[in-house]
């Protein structure tokens, strides 16, 4: 049964990724106000093969934050297919029926199966929802009662301030982790090589399509049958992911035809973000390790708090930015379209 539970709430929070039990451990220790988390099956968009949680791991982790005053929000945020929609209900049921203190949906039937069966649990706006304006959220808070959305990674800075300024439901912005190149619930690139889509499917790249194959030449990674990078020997291999991929185009060879790997990274905006208003900041990485979690968690908590306390005179610590980029994609980030327009 959904009952709802109050925990203390900061002025900025830091919802931090969990793929698996001891990720979500990890995060709560160093920091993190809440932890999302999803199922291990297509409900959720981050169905990684060997991640996410089962029943009885999303109970323990439940918790384990709850004991210490923390909040778990669950991932049920893909497209429910026809012939299928029962299995996304079950797992709003669940949700409900486990404790969860909010459940993230990006599928307009079910945001509203959830508003009629179970009008007590908190429902956010997944980035799936790919709402980039304030009528969009407005329209979801006022039909299907949304107590917070999350906004795609294509909007400027002045934008989000807009959008904050224009809505009454919170506003959730990601800070940290891979940043994508399409707009978040419209990329369907993967599904040419896979035949499915993560806006159903749950992942670019589903584990049975990604090949690695030794060459003469490198490794070589491909999907669904497409090459999609080679790498020499001793070079890191990425996630095997059709935009990140180098491609040859007309005289150009192996480059980074759609984006280079690189991570989001919004440590210089904190004091932006938390004066108009942006009530969380997220972190992405559920594909990621438990160190990476607690790593990444721990270096926003304490910018956060400095944030928070002097807020006219913070400085991203140097010591911060190594500890970031450590784990970075391309060991090397960027704020996105945060400071330039999306095209």
């Amino acid at each position: 049964m959904t009952t709802v539970t109050s925990y203390p709430t900061r002025a900025l929070e830091l919802i931090c990724p969990a793929g698996s039990l001891p990720a979500l451990q990890a995060a709560i220790d160093n920091g993190a106000d809440a932890v999302y988390l999803g199922l291990r099956d297509a409900t959720n968009a981050r169905n990684f093969a060997g991640l996410n949680f089962d029943e009885r791991a999303v109970r323990q982790g439940i918790a384990y934050a709850h004991s210490r005053g923390r909040r778990v929000f669950m991932t049920v945020n893909t497209y429910a297919q026809a012939g299928r929609l029962a299995q996304w209900q079950r797992a709003i049921d669940a949700a409900a029926d486990w404790g969860v203190d909010a459940v993230i949906l990006a599928d307009i039937a079910l945001l509203d199966y959830a508003a009629t069966h179970h009008p007590l649990l908190r429902r956010h706006l997944s980035v799936q929802g790919s709402a980039t304006n304030h009528e969009a959220i407005e329209f979801m808070r006022r039909t299907f009662g949304i107590s917070r959305a999350v906004l795609p990674r294509v909007l400027s800075i002045d934008q989000v301030r807009y959008v904050v300024e224009h809505t009454e439901a919170e506003i959730e912005v990601f800070g940290f982790g891979s940043l994508c190149v399409m707009a978040e619930g419209r990329c369907l690139l993967s599904s040419y090589a896979t035949g499915e889509s993560p806006n159903t499917a749950g992942v670019c790249s589903p584990a049975r399509a990604v090949r690695w194959v030794e060459t003469p030449q490198g490794r070589e990674a491909r999907l669904g049958g497409v090459l999609i990078d080679r790498y020499v020997p001793g070079e890191p291999a990425g996630y095997p992911t059709l935009c990140k991929g180098r491609f040859d185009v007309e005289e150009r060879q192996g480059i980074y035809a759609l984006e280079e790997p690189t991570s989001l990274n919004t440590l210089t905006l904190l004091p932006q973000l938390a004066e108009m208003g942006v009530r969380a900041i997220k972190i992405e990485g559920r594909q990621r390790s438990a160190a990476y979690v607690a790593q990444v968690t721990r270096t926003w908590r304490a910018a956060i708090d400095d944030c928070l306390r002097h807020p006219g005179h913070f400085t991203p610590q140097g010591n911060w930015l190594a500890a970031l980029d450590a784990v970075a994609e391309g060991r090397q980030h960027t704020l996105g379209a945060y400071h330039r327009p999306w095209r």
